[in-house]
Order: C-alpha cells, then sequence, then structure tokens
C-alpha cells in the first residue's frame, strides 16, 4: 500500500468518525418540520407551524437576547484577560508561568457540575446568585482556557527577536504589544473568541445553578421545555443553533484559510 492510499484510508476513517458524531444532531431539522404537536418526524406532511409559533413567541426571544449578550460580553473578558494572560507568560517564559497556564485552563478539566456547585456556594456569600455580573463573570471564567490555549499556540510562532528589535528601536512596553505582538496573534485572538462564545451561547448547568429566576438563557428555555412538554418549537430553536454554530465555525475557517495564503 503506497503512502497515497493510506492517506486516503484515513481521511475516510476521519470522516466516518465526524458523520457518527455530527450526523445524529442534524436530526432535529426534519422534525422541526413536523405537522404533530409532540417530537416527531413529519407524519404526513411538513409544516412550519412551530416555526410560526417561535417567531411569535416572545420568550423565546427574550431568551435569545439574553444568551446573546451574555456571551458577548462574557467573550470580550475573557478575550482581553486570556490574551495578556497568555502574552505575559510568553514573555516571561518560566517555570511559574507554565504554571501560571496550566491554571488558566483547569474550568477545562473540572466537571460543570462540579465548577457549578462550587460557584454557587460562593455566589450565595457574595449574594451574586440571579444576577448578571455573577453569570458573566462565571461564562469569562469557563471562556478563558480557549483563549489562554489559542493565543499560546500563536505565540509558539512568533520570533521573541521581533520584540527585542521593536524595544531596541525605541518602542515602549505598550507600542510593543500593540504594533508587534497582537497583529501576530489574531487569528488566535479570533479561534479562542469563537470558542468561548459558542461555549457561553451553549452553556446550560451553570446557569442552572446561578441564574435564579430572572435569568432565562436559550439553553435554560430549552431544557425547561423538554421537561415539561416536549414541545416541536425546541426541535425549531435547535436548528437555529446548529445552523448558527455552523456560520461561526465556517466563518473561522475561512479565516483561516485566507490568513495560510496570505
Amino acid at each position: 500500500m503506497n503512502r497515497h492510499h493510506a492517506t486516503g484510508i484515513v481521511m475516510a476513517l476521519a470522516w466516518m468518525v465526524l458523520g457518527f458524531l455530527a450526523l445524529p444532531a442534524f436530526a432535529v431539522v426534519p422534525i422541526s418540520f413536523t405537522d404533530t404537536r409532540y417530537l416527531a418526524m413529519p407524519d404526513e406532511h411538513w409544516s412550519l407551524q412551530h416555526w410560526r409559533a417561535f417567531l411569535s413567541n416572545r420568550e423565546w426571544h427574550d431568551s435569545i437576547w439574553q444568551s446573546l449578550w451574555i456571551a458577548c460580553v462574557s467573550t470580550l473578558a475573557a478575550v482581553v484577560a486570556g490574551t495578556l494572560c497568555a502574552i505575559g507568560c510568553w514573555r516571561v517564559s518560566s517555570r511559574w508561568s507554565e504554571r501560571v497556564r496550566t491554571a488558566m485552563i483547569l474550568p477545562m478539566a473540572v466537571p460543570t457540575i462540579v465548577y457549578a456547585l462550587g460557584i454557587y456556594r460562593l455566589y450565595v456569600d457574595l449574594d451574586l446568585v440571579g444576577s448578571a455580573i455573577g453569570i458573566v463573570f462565571a461564562h469569562t471564567v469557563t471562556g478563558l482556557p480557549y483563549v489562554v490555549l489559542t493565543v499560546s499556540a500563536s505565540l509558539a510562532n512568533i520570533d521573541p527577536r521581533l520584540e527585542q528589535a521593536a524595544r531596541g528601536l525605541g518602542a515602549s512596553v505598550g507600542q510593543t504589544l500593540r504594533w508587534v505582538i497582537v497583529p501576530n496573534v489574531v487569528p488566535g485572538i479570533l479561534s479562542g473568541a469563537i470558542f468561548a462564545f459558542i461555549h457561553s451561547w451553549d452553556e446550560l448547568i451553570v446557569v442552572i445553578f446561578i441564574g435564579g429566576r430572572a435569568f432565562f438563557t436559550l439553553p435554560r428555555r430549552m431544557w425547561d421545555g423538554i421537561n415539561d412538554n416536549l414541545d416541536p418549537v425546541i426541535a425549531v430553536v435547535a436548528t437555529g443553533m446548529i445552523l448558527f454554530t455552523l456560520l461561526v465555525l465556517s466563518a473561522e475557517i475561512a479565516l483561516r484559510a485566507r490568513r495560510s495564503r496570505s
């Protein structure tokens, strides 16, 4: 077997695994057009009744707005903090910087339910349960690892002598950061922002614990709908979320392809 055939087999296996993992999620697309009053495939014909119900339901619109602004604010905070942390660890480049980087990615290793329980207990003492700043802070912490990892990967490709040259030519630390380092890690920053945004947009467990009765983000609204009556509108929302996620990931892939060509 030559190398070309081996590569083809590996690619075929990779696409099979990807299809096995991703295709079941697309089952909600035909369900969203069902003509029944419960979650099921279309019985006699395809119907738009549940799409119309979604478009006319203000509660779903409010949940989308809550998820959107929480995701945007927490992503912005995670990008700023994660980028600065990754650059700081890259500049110091010591044993302590590695420990700091490891600590920053710990939220990815801790089960979400454990993190939610811990932060709920803390928020009870701080009177932050049911507050917007509490949810934003929690999502910022869980979004940090994505930014730290992607920015650190971009920084690994930067020659440290670029910073030394900039400083040698009289640039201040701020100018070096703004005009030399940050432009070279933009792809990593954007990738981390996309993953942090998707994470916050889809997050459920933390919102259930600390959201109180004031915050019903889109995933929480879907969760309550499943527990109550299995409304097919949930399939409509799930279809929209899948399309939105695919759109964001496609934008990232296009950005990476454009960056690699330039």
